[in-house]
């Protein structure tokens, strides 16, 4: 399959999310300009799909119409788009960026004006579905931005995921991306819950989980995070840090605009004690821990 993207792409940020992306674009026949903040990962990338490694952001910007942003915070994208040796150094006039990391709409603005200044573009494009999706092609992406610039990055949305919606102005997939998340947050947490409730009363998970799943209380959740909190399985698909970092920053717009959000501010609080209890790094599932804790028993 020939990529239907006519720009020259450029791929900044390799992790769990960015690596999988990526690849995507390859097997569509994307040809990519690739950066990593760690050399080694990009040039592993580019022996196993084909691409030509950058060693700066800058160097991946002039020689390509569009880049693409995975990366983990908005220090981390202000500091790859706008540093010493950031794209906006070597941008020409009319670059497109995409930005799928989430930073939120503050940060995103923010690095917006200061992109303006060199004739850049931006595109808050954040995604959802975790690293399976980001594997098979089928992520959500919800842009905001300009009509031009979203028409413009739909090609390139669209061989990264199935389902691509224009949520906004700029900022706006950002502010929806951060919403979804904390409903996760939220969800999962309940989900971890009901699970220690029915442990504690004797009652049979499976009969609990099966009943629920085909009820008003099914969730994705309780479809995908029940099972490894039951066995304590933190095989690595979207990061408890990284679900914090959001749902901090979902309590934080909110804030802002006077909308209160107790329930994620609870889910908050739970995720920063199992980032105490050393669970950072894991899968957000890992909060069923601190749960435990709280409940004095274990699934």
């Amino acid at each position: 399959m020939m990529c239907a993207v006519p720009d020259r792409l450029a791929f900044l940020g390799l992790g769990i999310m960015g690596s999988r992306m990526a690849a995507n674009l390859r097997r569509a026949g994307c040809e990519l300009t690739v950066w990593n903040r760690t050399k080694a990962t990009a040039e592993a990338f580019a022996a196993e799909h084909g691409a030509t490694v950058a060693d700066t952001p800058a160097e991946a910007a002039a020689v390509s119409d569009v880049v693409i942003t995975m990366v983990v915070d908005g220090d981390q994208v202000e500091h790859v788009l706008l540093g010493s040796d950031g794209v906006a150094t070597r941008a020409r006039p009319g670059l497109l960026c995409i930005d799928c990391s989430t930073i939120g709409p503050t940060a995103t603005r923010k690095i917006a004006v200061a992109l303006e200044h060199h004739g850049v573009h931006l595109l808050d494009a954040p995604v959802t579905g975790s690293s399976p999706k980001a594997q098979d092609g089928t992520l959500t992406i919800m842009a905001g931005g300009s009509e031009e610039d979203f028409e413009r990055a739909r090609p390139v949305l669209e061989a990264m995921g199935s389902l691509i919606v224009h949520a906004g102005p700029l900022g706006h997939g950002q502010m929806v991306k951060l919403i979804n998340n904390s409903v996760a947050a939220i969800n999962a947490t309940v989900v971890g819950e009901a699970l220690l409730v029915a442990k504690r009363a004797g009652v049979d998970l499976d009969v609990l989980t099966q009943v629920v799943a085909s009820g008003s209380g099914a969730s994705a959740m309780l479809e995908l995070k029940s099972r490894p909190m039951r066995s304590h399985d933190y095989t690595t698909l979207f990061k408890l840090e990284h679900m914090l970092k959001d749902v901090r920053l979902c309590l934080e717009e909110g804030q802002a605009a006077g909308a209160p959000f107790p329930t994620a501010g609870y889910a908050r609080e739970i995720l920063t004690a199992g980032l105490g209890r050393g669970h950072g790094d894991d899968d957000f599932a890992a909060l069923i821990e601190v749960l435990e804790g709280l409940a004095g028993t274990k699934l």
